[in-house]
């Protein structure tokens, strides 16, 4: 199930982390501003948040295996839908709405909620520490082939290929066994509806939320803009691919550390300094004059930090409430990462068509790290107290 599981996320996000090297071809080929592609990307993050508790509650009641299923199938006609888009709709409608419910069916939250339920806790934060670095390694392996498909093949061909690899995520699925309440580990507890209740209530949940917001606002920005923003600054398009590629191979070391440190160290405050890490990167990148060798330090340093969110804030979700719920309330704080996201594609092409520079994106990203490095610190992550505690247990 960890083999699986971890091919799948590798492909998921391996593969939508190439988007970005898909924004100027396509965007010049149909005659579009650079708003067109941000929103298609931003709309999909949106989407991904807002089904994400939905599809997780379906994965913990029936199993996980069959949501990857689906969106598998999804994922790989988004792709061939976005290589055969000429309009604006047609984008949007391909990345927003069809890769948007694929990546909801076959990303973090999904696979995490079934390893959570197979796993004991002594052992969770690692096995998804591994899965993350799974998924980092899909963004390291696949950006460059993926450039050389748009390179010699063209970017319509390249999506047509990228959709191939997309579709082997179904078979993949069929090694997920996980049959959601069925299992022994997570039988027993209290109701949806109680679980919601109390996370609602819970007001640590809504600062790891809000935590989260920073995470997908700029790693949505990056991944979509960064390639872009470096082509202004003069750099060649193989400098942003290079860069996209070095945040997928050191966050393959980032997450498995983080999963590490999780174990050992209250996650909270892993999360502070992560963000603070996150500022403090964006601050010196903006500090000294642009070459390659400035960009591929901050692509190694921000991609020691890129996913290692995602292992400790699924960790502490896993920790308060438990394990039965797990993929339906890991989606519900995912929506923060995701509205974040949203903002983070949308108007880093909004601000650039109208000022011609990502500037203030940047200052407001360096502003949300300051603020989710100090909403993490007063985090309790120890497991709620409840009436039914020994049944819970």
């Amino acid at each position: 199930m960890l083999v699986s599981g971890s091919v799948i996320l590798t492909l998921a996000l391996g593969i939508r982390h190439s988007f970005g090297l898909f924004l100027q071809p396509m965007s010049m080929d149909n005659g579009w501003g650079r708003e067109v592609f941000g929103l298609a990307v931003a709309l999909q993050n949106l989407l991904w948040g807002l089904t994400q508790p939905f599809t997780g509650m379906l994965a913990d009641r029936f199993g996980a295996g069959r949501v990857l299923i689906v969106g598998g199938v999804l994922y790989a006609l988004g792709l061939v839908c976005m290589a055969n888009s000429t309009t604006a709709l047609g984008l949007t409608l391909a990345i927003g709405v069809l890769i948007g419910l694929g990546m909801s069916c076959t990303t973090f939250n999904i696979v995490f909620g079934a390893l959570g339920r197979s796993y004991p806790t002594e052992r969770r934060s690692m096995v998804l520490g591994i899965c993350s670095a799974a998924g980092s390694f899909g963004q390291f392996a696949l950006l460059p082939l993926a450039l050389i498909l748009i390179s010699t093949l063209g970017w319509y061909w390249a999506l047509v290929v990228l959709s191939l690899f997309a579709a082997t995520m179904v078979p993949a699925s069929l090694g997920v066994t996980d049959k959601g309440y069925g299992t022994h580990a997570a039988g027993t507890g209290i109701s949806l509806r109680e679980a919601l209740a109390e996370a609602f209530h819970h007001k640590d949940f809504w600062l790891l939320g809000v935590g989260y917001f920073t995470c997908g606002f700029q790693i949505v920005f990056i991944g979509t803009h960064f390639p872009a923003f470096l082509l202004d600054q003069g750099l060649s398009a193989r400098d942003g691919t290079v860069a996209l590629a070095l945040i997928g191979l050191f966050n393959i070391f980032g997450s498995y550390l983080a999963g590490h440190l999780g174990g050992r160290f209250p996650k909270t405050w892993l999360l502070s300094g992560l963000y603070a890490f996150r500022g403090l990167a964006i601050v010196v990148l903006l500090a000294f004059p642009l070459t390659p060798v400035s960009v591929y330090l901050f692509a190694a340093a921000f991609g020691f930090t890129w996913l290692g969110t995602v292992p400790l804030t699924n960790g502490v979700v896993a920790g308060m409430f438990g394990v039965r719920h797990f993929a339906m309330l890991g989606g519900l704080v995912f929506l923060f990462h995701q509205v974040g996201g949203f903002f983070g594609g949308w108007f880093g092409g909004y601000i650039f068509d109208r000022t011609g520079s990502y500037q203030m994106v940047w200052l407001i990203a360096i502003g949300l790290s300051v603020i989710s490095t100090l909403v993490n610190l007063p985090i309790d992550e120890r497991h709620v107290e409840r009436a039914d505690k020994p049944a819970a247990a």
